[in-house]
């Protein structure tokens, strides 16, 4: 029996020489080269999110949603703590780039306790367009923790849009 016979993990991988034995496997690489992959996936997942988009939102990205209409596309996403000067919205051609910073300072003293508690970060989201968005007429609001931007449909896209009915068969 070998010690690697003990051990769970790795059993299906392929075995790496030992620098000592040329041949013999060592256990403790094997285990070394699982926990180094274990803090890479970590940190990949950490730069590109955990939902693996890359779309820089990061670990604590805020929830989004967008919803299109036949006049505009609607942009609602979750900023709890945050103000509207923390919060930049930019457009480019088929692209809203949605970026913030939160900065939140909590200190409490009592009975010789001393707590602080600090919750930050910086996020950005990239939210792919429909052709057809009229930027000039794009309007944001921010209330209660909540970003909702609206874009309006140019009036030749409104034009295109073409309802199908639904026959049953």
């Amino acid at each position: 029996m070998h010690i690697s016979d003990l051990i769970p993990w790795g059993r299906d991988k392929q075995k790496t020489p030992s620098a000592e034995t040329g041949t013999a496997s060592n256990p403790l690489v094997a285990l070394q080269r699982d926990i180094n992959h274990v803090f890479e996936d970590f940190w990949h997942k950490m730069e590109s999110g955990w939902t693996g988009d890359g779309e820089g939102e990061g670990m604590f990205g805020p929830r989004t949603d967008v919803t299109e209409t036949d006049e505009s596309v609607d942009v609602s996403m979750e900023l709890p703590g945050m103000t509207e000067q923390d919060i930049d919205i930019s457009l480019s051609n088929d692209t809203m780039t949605i970026r913030g910073e939160k900065n939140i300072e909590h200190e409490e003293d009592r009975k010789g306790v001393y707590m602080c508690e600090r919750s930050y970060g910086s996020f950005y989201r990239m939210i792919p367009l429909p052709a057809g968005i009229d930027a000039d007429k794009a309007d944001a609001t921010f209330k209660n923790g909540v970003l909702t931007v609206s874009l309006p449909k140019t009036p030749q896209a409104q034009a295109k849009v073409k309802r199908v009915p639904v026959k049953a068969a």
